[in-house]
């Protein structure tokens, strides 16, 4: 059964608590923070070579740049986050049921990410973070030992990229958002407006996202269970083609 808007709030605003409490910790020491950053990275550049495919295929590029730079990436959403929780009220008011879920799901994501990222760096250590390869990655990952949470992972990044493709469908929304764009930088929200209408847009040109989700879905889940085996190199071979499409194509 869907949210309410009231139940998509109250979600809200407990996972933005929970990513700022995650960020001060990782803030109030330098050393951390520089190896947290450095972990981001590493996985951001990882993701980038699982998912070149996409990124070179003009359907799929900007959509493939939203989820790398937007949801997985190793950018600060703390900004956007913030504008989240001062207009949390009004934004309740503004936006319909479907899309506050959907901004739930990616503070949720980002909270959760927070979250594992801290436990392997914890597991880790700040000197293998410097000297990080695929084996001493996975190494550290198999030793969290938490494949319910990354499992859940892989499931909130699906339900995001669904719930932005269904909001496409949304009489008026794109122009709601569009609307939002100048009174959002006047008060200082132009992070989270920016947010909202680059995952708007990006699903809305893309007509139909079931291939691309389940691409992601697909590489993730196959990457974590090679991960939990104990390959040797878990991320070799996981970019396969899309379908109809050969290998080397774009």
């Amino acid at each position: 059964m869907a949210e309410t808007k009231s139940e998509a709030a109250t979600r809200l605003a407990r996972f933005l608590s929970q990513v700022s409490h995650a960020r001060q910790a990782v803030a109030g020491d330098p050393a951390t923070a520089a190896a947290h950053l450095a972990l981001k990275e590493w996985q951001a550049r990882r993701l980038a070579s699982t998912y070149a495919d996409l990124l070179d295929n003009p359907r799929y590029r900007l959509a493939a740049l939203f989820f790398l730079n937007d949801l997985y990436g190793a950018r600060d959403y703390s900004q956007r986050d913030a504008d989240v929780a001062r207009i949390l009220p009004k934004l309740t008011a503004l936006l319909p049921a479907a899309a506050l879920s959907a901004i739930a799901d990616a503070v949720e994501l980002d909270a959760l990410s927070e979250q594992l990222d801290q436990t392997l760096l914890n597991e880790l250590g700040a000197e293998k973070i410097g000297a990080l390869t695929a084996q001493i990655y996975a190494s550290g990952y198999r030793a969290c030992d938490n494949r319910r949470s990354r499992e859940h992972q892989i499931a909130l990044t699906h339900a995001i990229g669904s719930a932005l493709d269904g909001l496409t469908q949304i009489s008026l929304l794109e122009t709601t958002i569009k609307l939002m764009r100048k009174p959002a930088k006047l008060a200082g929200l132009a992070e989270l407006q920016s947010f909202l209408e680059r995952g708007f847009v990006t699903f809305k040109q893309m007509k139909g996202a079931a291939e691309f989700l389940a691409a992601i879905r697909t590489r993730e889940t196959q990457s974590m269970q090679r991960l939990f085996d104990g390959d040797d190199d878990p991320f070799a071979g996981i970019a396969l083609p899309l379908a109809g499409q050969k290998a080397g194509q774009p």
